[in-house]
């Protein structure tokens, strides 16, 4: 039952090429900044990521879109403060984007985690984002079929975890994190405090250790938007 890992290079060691990877964090809230340059300096090919947005500056996902890591984005915000690296890239047609409302990303990951193969929203009814997908009249609205969104892996930041895999999360730092965990595969986690079982009130447990698979502690995060104001590029 023992989940703990000695470092993040060898959490993200069975990530290879092709995988599928989620990643949480809306922004630079819960992105697990040192996973993610782990898994940078593992350097795997033509991975399918799926976050809120497309990177930042030089870090984090923009610098694994640098790097020619990714083949697919699936996100909701490609632009960004600073989109350099992935506007290069598509432009350059060197990765493709998937676009998808941010409700319905989460709605996706949600009913991958639950074992719905599909469900019916109303967003993007009518636009570009709803050509090719079934639709259907439901009191007298009209409906777009979306299909459930599960991953290969997920990276995962959390605020507490105990060696069972039972997590916490910082306030907003929350966001896509639990629905990925239930979403994927095998879900990965750098927490910033690890404890004993029965150090976490069951109370206070956002995660159930059942969805995770392995956690590192990390006990001094970066931030990503502290690293993008000191020009900080991971390579």
């Amino acid at each position: 039952m023992n989940k703990t890992i000695r470092s993040a290079a060898e959490a993200v060691a069975p990530i290879g090429d092709g995988a599928s990877v989620m990643i949480g964090g809306f922004g630079g809230s819960g992105a697990p900044i040192e996973l993610v340059h782990a898994l940078i300096d593992k350097r795997p090919r033509n991975l399918t990521v799926i976050n809120n947005n497309a990177g930042n500056g030089r870090i984090g996902i923009a610098a694994m879109i640098d790097a020619g890591m990714v083949g697919k984005m699936i996100c909701s915000f490609p632009r960004s403060s600073d989109p350099r690296a992935f506007t290069e890239k598509y432009l350059a047609g060197e990765i493709e984007l998937e676009l998808v409302p941010q409700g319905t990303l989460a709605e996706r990951i949600r009913a991958g985690g639950a074992g719905i193969p599909a469900f019916y929203t109303p967003t993007a009814y009518g636009t570009e984002l709803a050509e090719g997908k079934p639709v259907a009249e439901f009191d007298g609205r009209m409906y777009v079929r979306e299909r459930w969104l599960k991953a290969d892996f997920a990276l995962i930041k959390a605020e507490m975890g105990d060696t069972h895999g039972n997590l916490t999360y910082n306030k907003a730092a929350r966001n896509f994190s639990p629905l990925m965990c239930m979403a994927a595969a095998k879900t990965i986690v750098q927490a910033s405090k690890l404890v004993e079982p029965g150090g976490i009130d069951p109370e206070h447990v956002v995660t159930p250790g059942i969805f995770v698979d392995q956690v590192v502690e990390i006990s001094d995060p970066k931030q990503e938007e502290d690293l993008i104001r000191a020009g900080v590029a991971y390579a």
